[in-house]
């Protein structure tokens, strides 16, 4: 079972430092039918004017990734880190028993683009950590690049969670096929481009949320930038 939430069906908020698109009920926007999926809880695609951000703010026993889509953002928590990311790296923040931390837009000219992605653990009251990764760039293109998961290897991010972030650039005409578990559930977020996912077409800004499924076909009707997210 596939369903699709277009780009136009999806909250926008505009507060001039800051406009966001989130996929779920988030901060002052609620919609009962739209809380999350499977152990997703957030999927906002920021923007955020230069030098602007979010001042100091807690959070426990959340997972939360920050990948930047274009610009830098800098990141300081109480656990004393400090760090710069830009496109090609992945920011992972395990709450556990609880943290305060920034999130700011780290240049004075260029506007920050980001998706903030939260998933709830699979243990709760762990000690929190911080994690900042890189991944090849040249590796997503016409493959799915696995940058964040709980079975990580070296290769990717870290998670407290049964979980996996793919990202993919497919050039117009490639397709990829994605072997699904049983069981398990997967999240796609188009994030510039047209893909095809078993004949349903999804376009930038569009989502979806697919159960049950007992594999997955993608193909690029254009060239296509996309995340896939495997959930249990």
């Amino acid at each position: 079972m596939i369903d699709v939430f277009p780009a136009a069906s999806r909250h926008s908020a505009d507060l001039g430092w800051l406009r966001s698109q989130p996929s779920f009920s988030f901060g002052a926007y609620y919609d009962p039918n739209r809380t999350g999926f499977s152990v997703m809880r957030v999927c906002n695609d920021d923007y955020l004017a230069p030098g602007k951000g979010f001042g100091a703010h807690p959070h426990s026993d959340m997972e939360i990734v920050s990948i930047v889509l274009n610009g830098q953002i800098r990141h300081e928590d109480n656990l004393g880190n400090s760090v710069v990311s830009s496109f090609g790296e992945i920011q992972r923040m395990s709450a556990g028993t609880g943290v305060i931390h920034t999130e700011f837009n780290a240049s004075e000219e260029t506007e920050l683009r980001l998706l903030q992605l939260w998933f709830m653990p699979k243990e709760r009251g762990l000690a929190p950590s911080y994690e900042a990764s890189r991944f090849d760039i040249d590796k997503m293109h016409n493959a799915l690049l696995p940058v964040v998961s709980g079975q990580a290897d070296g290769q990717t991010a870290s998670i407290g969670q049964d979980m996996t972030i793919y990202l993919s650039k497919l050039e117009q005409g490639k397709n990829l096929d994605y072997a699904v578990e049983p069981g398990r559930k997967q999240f796609i977020y188009i994030i510039e481009g047209s893909l095809q996912v078993h004949g349903e077409t999804l376009e930038t800004g569009d989502t979806a949320q697919i159960e049950a499924a007992d594999g997955l076909s993608l193909a690029a009707s254009e060239a296509v930038f996309f995340m896939l997210i495997d959930l249990p």
